[in-house]
């Protein structure tokens, strides 16, 4: 199945695959020739009695559009809800915790509101100084993002910022790291997502988890709850990061999911 979460292309494969074949596949079918896409899912069934569905990502990540993208296929296929809010309850590779997405279908588009992993911890990086200003590391149990406040998109910013991506891929024992290129005056954040496993660098037209992680960075920043809309190169997200006694108490995401297509993807054997 291909899926856009705020033009995030997507790929969920719902057939079974031993793990170990997972990062081949993904591959394969996320290249510019084969069905092309960001980011590639594995559809399976949960060990959680809680969860109504299970996603693993090809990479080992946690993946906050692929999880809207999966959370608008169930409900896709149980059928029509006349526009009522839908909770799906998935288990998702990333973190041990489960995560709730409310799906509401609107003509040809579903709107997911997904509650996302709060960070360990947000704090200052000076190691972003030669990229942007007002940076700082949010991060997770298995993935770091870096917000980097700057208004050049220019080619030398992001090569930049691709190969602090690499460098903190090297160096981190994390999944994914993110490097989000955030501009305060416009409200627009371009992101970069990186997963080492994979060797992947993608400029992402949308990215949930980076939208989590700017939440998260702007409530750390002012010592304030945050409820605003991010535009992205595939259109807005929204996002609301609560801020509590100093701390932050719950993180969610809003994004338009559309289904794509679906189909038979043929693989290449490798020799």
């Amino acid at each position: 199945m291909k899926l856009s979460p705020t033009q995030n292309m997507t790929l969920l494969v719902t057939t079974e695959h031993p793990e170990g074949e997972h990062r081949d596949i993904a591959r394969q079918i996320m290249a510019y020739e084969h069905v092309h896409a960001e980011q590639v899912g594995f559809v399976q069934k949960p060990e959680s009695p809680d969860a109504d569905i299970s996603l693993r990502m090809a990479g080992g990540e946690f993946c906050g559009n692929a999880c809207m993208a999966l959370a608008a296929l169930t409900v896709a296929e149980e059928g029509p809800h006349a526009g009522d809010p839908v909770d799906v309850v998935l288990e998702a590779s990333g973190t041990e915790d489960l995560v709730v997405c409310r799906v509401v279908k609107r003509s040809a588009e579903y709107v997911c509101e997904l509650a996302m992993p709060v960070p360990r911890a947000v704090e200052r990086s000076a190691l972003t100084d030669d990229v942007g200003s007002g940076s700082a590391f949010v991060r997770y149990d298995d993935s770091l993002h870096v917000v980097i406040e700057t208004g050049r998109l220019d080619r030398a910013t992001r090569e930049k910022a691709q190969l602090l991506a690499a460098r903190l891929g090297e160096a981190w024992n994390v999944s994914l790291v993110g490097v989000m290129l955030y501009n305060p005056d416009s409200g627009r954040l371009t992101p970069l997502v990186h997963v080492p496993l994979l060797g992947s660098m993608v400029w992402e037209r949308g990215c949930g988890s980076g939208t989590a992680s700017l939440g998260a960075y702007l409530a750390w920043k002012n010592n304030t709850s945050v409820a605003t809309s991010v535009i992205q190169p595939g259109g807005v997200m929204k996002v609301a990061a609560d801020y509590a006694r100093g701390g932050l108490a719950g993180i969610k995401v809003e994004g338009g999911v559309r289904i794509v297509a679906e189909g038979r993807a043929y693989l290449q054997q490798a020799a």
